[in-house]
């Protein structure tokens, strides 16, 4: 008898099923049941949203179903592991309010919601959820608008081999911990406006095949040291490129870079290193400070020609009043001698490397040759650096 009770028990404790065809219904009242969601190869008819809950024309027994308020806002809380794997969803998918009542309604999954490998044939909406859990949807084909607006990611949220054939809507999401979208198709892009990624976000191999941009404005990858972010710049910047927009492939190649050279210089694990393995780490690091001074700061990879004019007019302007405050130039055709102009004058003409000898260095000054020589090899530095600058911004597409 005792051995009859636990099993029955634990029969009401999970509504698990396999390779049959379900109402939403029913899935929903095994939601409000409280019962562990087991599905493998099953096809849901009808629509399934949580705002059923609640209409008075529909019968469930919500007894059991956890819910509170919050201001305006109903929360429903599913306290049970949800798993539905390879599963056909007919209908609407909404863990959501509608459209028009966005804020009424908001839903809690405090373990793991997992829906790999489903297939989603209309639209679907988690905005707005909590996942305490892992949100799992490898695999997944949602074929129309997919709303994750909103949502916090507790745990890990997996998007890995995603075909997205609606809209992709993460705006304000936030990612507490590892998020991967490697080898997701983003049909007709991605919306990432202001979403916050806390921990691991990879980005490889993410897809579009029409010419849509995906929205990443004041997108923030906290781990900044680590270069989380390269391969989402990376996406974009093909995206971009395939779309036409030049400019703003440049610009993301130039995060790209930044990223990648962070993440050499700092390492995915730097915060869990202790002190003296951090020094050790930084000091090895510095092998990429010609990088950093050169490539980033100087040029920016090639993608900002601007900076190298401004290190140009710096070191002429500086150039010439050391020779003027020196006052050692040799100006034959000037009767007034070395003056500001004088100064300035030799100063440009040794940073193009033009050198006409109408003014040069008195012979038994060492510090003014010096200086002349430091321009001139300046000077040809920045000027072939300019040159690859623009050749590299007009020859892209």
């Amino acid at each position: 008898m005792e051995f009859f009770v636990k099993f029955h028990s634990n029969t009401l404790m999970e509504f698990r099923r396999e390779h049959q065809r379900l109402t939403a219904s029913q899935v929903l009242q095994a939601l409000a049941d409280g019962q562990d969601i087991s599905l493998l190869r099953c096809t849901v008819s009808g629509d399934l949203e949580v705002d059923r809950f609640f209409e008075k024309e529909e019968k469930f027994d919500t007894s059991n179903l956890q819910t509170s308020a919050q201001e305006q806002c109903r929360i429903i809380t599913f306290p049970q592991k949800i798993i539905m794997n390879e599963c056909t969803f007919e209908g609407n998918v909404f863990f959501a309010p509608e459209w028009d009542d966005e804020g009424l309604l908001r839903v809690v999954f405090k373990q793991d919601a997992v829906f790999n490998m489903s297939v989603f044939k209309e639209q679907t909406r988690f905005a707005d959820s909590t996942f305490h859990g892992r949100a799992g949807f490898d695999g997944c084909k949602f074929y129309s608008v997919a709303a994750f607006t909103d949502c916090k990611f507790g745990a890990q949220a997996m998007f890995r081999t995603v075909e997205f054939h609606g809209y992709a809507l993460f705006n304000r999401a936030r990612f507490a911990q590892d998020a991967r979208f490697i080898n997701t198709l983003l049909s007709k892009g991605g919306n990432f406006k202001e979403s916050l990624f806390m921990s691991a976000a990879d980005f490889s191999g993410v897809y579009s095949t029409g010419k849509s941009l995906p929205t990443h404005y004041d997108i923030t990858f906290a781990r900044r040291c680590s270069g989380d972010g390269e391969t989402f710049w990376r996406y974009v910047k093909q995206a971009a490129t395939e779309a036409g927009y030049y400019k703003l492939a440049g610009d993301c190649f130039y995060e790209e870079r930044k990223c990648n050279m962070r993440g050499r210089f700092y390492g995915k694990n730097f915060a869990k290193l202790d002190k003296k393995q951090k020094i050790a780490k930084l000091a090895k690091g510095i092998k990429l400070l010609p990088e950093f001074l050169l490539g980033d700061l100087l040029f920016g990879y090639g993608e900002k020609p601007v900076r190298v004019i401004y290190a140009a007019l710096t070191v002429i302007i500086t150039c010439g009043l050391l020779y003027f405050s020196v006052g050692d130039l040799e100006c034959p055709h000037s009767p007034n001698g070395s003056t500001f102009f004088e100064s300035m004058y030799f100063s440009v003409i040794t940073f193009t490397t033009l050198g006409f000898g109408d003014v040069y260095p008195n012979a038994t000054h060492t510090f003014t040759r010096a200086v002349a020589m430091f321009e001139a090899i300046s000077g040809t530095f920045l000027i072939s650096l300019f040159v690859v600058c623009l050749a590299k911004r007009f020859s892209r597409g």
